[in-house]
């Protein structure tokens, strides 16, 4: 028997005792012995007599326990989760979690401590809730040196801009009914702002490179400024309006890590992934290019995620396996700029004088009310905003989206 707890009863760790709970006997074959819940962590009382004869509240019960072997965190955060983590590490227990905050920001610090002590910090479910993508990336890729990352990494943001398409809703109207369905949160700065995509594409990208990427270094910019008229005009050039982290390999041992809003071809798979569905497309120079796809987020799962993590800490509950994931050396993230590519620009003005100043375009549109909507030939990012700027003398822009190639 192998004793589990629980840190955190909220939608992520109730659905983790749901999932053990409901599929225990098949569990037990894969983990190849039975695993029971002995705590759950909450601040909270609960009227449930199980789930209130397991509650405690404070957490040195589950540190000091040598019979808890596995630990969910499921607090969220960098502050009780961070600390928890740390010390349940350092007591030898195996600690599994879908924070992909607190994966971004110190998994290094997390996973030595681990490797240190013989055990596991495993974060299946910090990335794309549901779909498999950590483990594919360690074992199954290993092979690859990874080239390229980029997909939809965050469903709200895209349940949103899938509505502004079908429906032609605002920005602000595509929130509402997202929050109304329980996808968004009443503060949803982390989803529209890209912040929570940026911590996805900073694990992915370690994962990648074999360094560890934090959110500072990562050029982030969310969906706030995109609007029915930049998805209908990107329609009508059979594109798609995509929130996007990307990775990209580059020369000199460098790398390249974003989040922006992206217009994508109608011929790239990704352009067809709609309402909260993530798909996440892993470019290797051996395997080519692999799309991983389902429901980003969710209760269920999310918490299928994590109980796999479990499972597999289970079946390896005295080794260690994620040792050395990546490193914590030297500055070899590039501004994002470097990137060549397209830019989609709609603003006052006329497509003469965009000519002048960006050379060959590709016009979306014709002029109608002194508005120009146009895409430019591939430049870096810094050519781009330097002719942007001499655009800006003589017209109003409102609106500028990178072209995914």
């Amino acid at each position: 028997m192998i004793y589990v707890a629980i840190m955190g009863f909220g939608v992520v760790g109730s659905g983790v005792y749901e999932v053990m709970k409901k599929n225990s006997s098949h569990i037990a074959v894969k983990s190849m012995q039975d695993l029971e819940i002995k705590y759950i962590l909450d601040k909270r009382e609960f009227d449930d007599p199980e789930i209130a004869s397991k509650l405690v509240h404070d957490f040195e019960v589950i540190e000091k326990d040598p019979e808890v072997r596995i630990a969910v965190e499921s607090i969220g955060g960098t502050g009780a989760a961070y600390e928890f983590t740390k010390r349940l590490l350092s007591a030898g227990k195996h600690v599994v979690t879908s924070n992909k905050e607190l994966v971004a920001k110190h998994g290094y610090e997390l996973l030595k401590i681990a490797s240190s002590r013989g055990v596991n910090y495993m974060f299946e479910a910090s990335v794309g809730g549901g779909i498999p993508i950590i483990r594919p990336m360690i074992q199954c890729l290993s092979a690859n040196e990874i080239e390229e990352i980029y997909g939809i990494m965050n469903g709200t943001t895209n349940f949103i801009l899938t509505k502004m398409f079908e429906d032609g809703l605002t920005f602000e109207k595509a929130l509402e009914e997202a929050k109304a369905l329980g996808y968004a949160e009443q503060n949803p700065a982390d989803d529209v702002e890209g912040h929570d995509a940026c911590r996805k594409i900073c694990i992915l990208s370690s994962l990648a490179f074999g360094r560890h990427i934090r959110p500072e270094q990562v050029r982030c910019e969310g969906i706030l400024s995109v609007t029915p008229d930049d998805v209908r005009y990107a329609a009508q050039a059979g594109l798609a309006v995509k929130l996007l982290g990307r990775y990209v390999r580059i020369s000199d041992g460098r790398i390249c890590a974003y989040v922006a809003p992206h217009l994508v071809d109608k011929n790239d798979p990704v352009s067809s992934v709609n309402d909260v569905f993530n798909a996440i497309v892993v470019k290797g120079n051996a395997v080519g290019e692999v799309m991983f796809y389902g429901r980003g987020a969710g209760k269920l799962p999310t918490a299928s995620a994590v109980v796999a993590d479990v499972i597999d800490a289970a079946r390896h509950i005295d080794k260690t396996k994620n040792v050395d994931l990546w490193d914590d050396s030297g500055d070899f993230v590039e501004d994002s700029r470097v990137l060549r590519g397209r830019y989609y620009v709609r603003a006052e003005g006329s497509l003469s004088r965009a000519r002048e100043i960006f050379g060959e375009i590709k016009p979306i549109s014709g002029e109608m009310g002194g508005e120009c909507v146009f895409i430019t030939g591939e430049t870096d990012g810094f050519d781009f905003e330097e002719k942007l700027e001499k655009f800006l003398r003589n017209a109003q822009v409102f609106s500028t989206i990178r072209v995914l190639k």
